[in-house]
């Protein structure tokens, strides 16, 4: 899919599909960060040895692991959770896609 479709269709399709089960998944943020196109990319990527970028970035935020754990066994968040893989496979190549959970440790916030 041409980058631009990618995008638009990750923001203005899926973006309203995952708010639309927010409750039901119990999330509290969700944030897309998509790929800025800036020479910065090859000088951050430079000396470190690094692959190339992915395309954007998915963050959505829980209160705790186990309310995320408890929506996911209820019959409204299995079956959110199904139709958005379903939609993922339609705009993203899972197979080279990285899913993970991690836990914040603030080391500084200046604002």
């Amino acid at each position: 899919m041409p980058p631009e479709e990618f995008y638009r269709y990750w923001k203005d399709n899926h973006g309203p599909l995952v708010q639309s089960f927010a409750e039901a998944l119990k999330a509290q943020r969700y944030v897309q960060s998509h790929l800025l196109d800036s020479p910065l990319n090859e000088v951050a990527q430079g000396g470190r040895g690094a692959v190339g970028p992915y395309d954007g970035i998915t963050e959505i935020w829980w209160n705790s692991h186990e309310e995320l754990l408890g929506a996911m066994q209820t019959p409204e968040g299995a079956a959110a959770h199904e139709k958005l893989i379903e939609d993922e496979a339609t705009f993203c190549d899972l197979s080279r896609s990285s899913i993970f959970l991690t836990e914040e440790h603030t080391i500084f916030d200046s604002q």
